[in-house]
């Protein structure tokens, strides 16, 4: 009778947590999937052990076997793997300057709002434009949305949905001297098009992007960069601890081998680096996570870039 009660528990336990995966992320047919049981046990075990960051089983992937949600990962190789296909940046080093003791451009206004990736695995058009939108910001003073549905339909080097490196998609619209549209204008899609770029209308005109630099493996040189502006990353996400973060202060867990990208939007000196993701609202804390600044977690400090605008160019 023990076992029978023990067992009737857990059916229900999942049932209720099934249902509050439903609230979040829309009703499924079928039975509850095995994966979200199992990571149900993940976030309740980790939990349990008081850690300094929290997992749920609401955000998008908890229906998902950390092998399914990995194969949804798709940014291409860093520059440090490749054979050249990427080009060869400016670089921004830390020089000895005196830098804030903590950074947030999500208010001062420089940050759009969480954006949703969806199935698509064009996280690196998401970076892409949040460096762009954070640059312009920087050069205008004004908050400008930009489309991840050009990136994808018209960056011919790059591969859309099925990867590619945010300042190689900078790198294609300065060298066309193709000016950058309004997200309203070029809405996204959650898949791979024919470039309309000819008939919308410009957040970033062209020949705005007039740099692009690559900032130096160091926290003092992340840190320094964020001074100025939102920063595009890459990082390694394939972990469980990322696949359902929902709070606290990410520390260990993931190496380097860089297979998401995100915007680094600000930091506390000492403690954490804040980062927007763009799998939308119900992931993580409002769609952000906090990174540790003690060591290089996740590859955070591996492959930073960003986009310079011109003043001048802007529309």
């Amino acid at each position: 009778m023990k076992f029978t009660a023990v067992l009737v528990a857990g059916v229900s336990a999942y049932e209720q947590e099934w249902a509050e995966f439903q609230a979040m992320q829309g009703a499924r047919n079928g039975e509850i999937p095995q994966a979200f049981k199992e990571n149900v046990d993940i976030v309740k075990e980790h939990n349990a052990a008081q850690s300094e960051y929290t997992l749920a089983w609401t955000g998008p992937f908890a229906a998902y076997s950390n092998a399914e949600y990995k194969a949804t990962l798709t940014r291409k190789a860093s520059s440090k793997s490749s054979s050249g296909s990427v080009p060869v940046l400016e670089a921004h080093t830390w020089d000895g300057e005196e830098v804030l003791s903590a950074v947030d451009w999500t208010t001062e206004g420089a940050v759009t709002g969480v954006k949703d990736q969806g199935s698509c695995g064009g996280c690196w058009s998401f970076a892409a434009t949040g460096g762009l939108e954070g640059a312009n910001f920087k050069a205008t003073g004004q908050l400008a949305a930009m489309s991840e549905q050009q990136f994808l339909d018209c960056d011919s080097v790059d591969s859309g949905c099925g990867g590619g490196l945010e300042y190689q998609g900078w790198q294609f619209f300065k060298d066309q001297n193709q000016g950058i549209c309004s997200e309203d204008s070029y809405p996204y899609k959650a898949r791979n098009g024919n470039c309309k770029q000819s008939s919308c209308s410009l957040a970033l005109a062209a020949g705005a992007i007039s740099g692009i630099t690559h900032v130096t493996a160091s926290a003092n040189s992340l840190m320094s960069a964020l001074n100025q502006q939102p920063v595009s990353i890459g990082i390694q996400a394939d972990q469980s601890s990322f696949q359902l973060y929902n709070s606290g202060i990410l520390k260990s867990g993931c190496g380097n081998q860089l297979d998401h990208s995100v915007l680094s939007v600000g930091y506390q000196s000492g403690s954490y680096w804040k980062v927007k993701n763009s799998w939308g609202g119900s992931w993580g804390d409002s769609g952000y996570i906090r990174f540790s600044q003690t060591g290089d977690v996740c590859g955070i400090l591996d492959d930073a870039s960003y986009p310079i605008v011109s003043a001048a160019t802007v529309v």
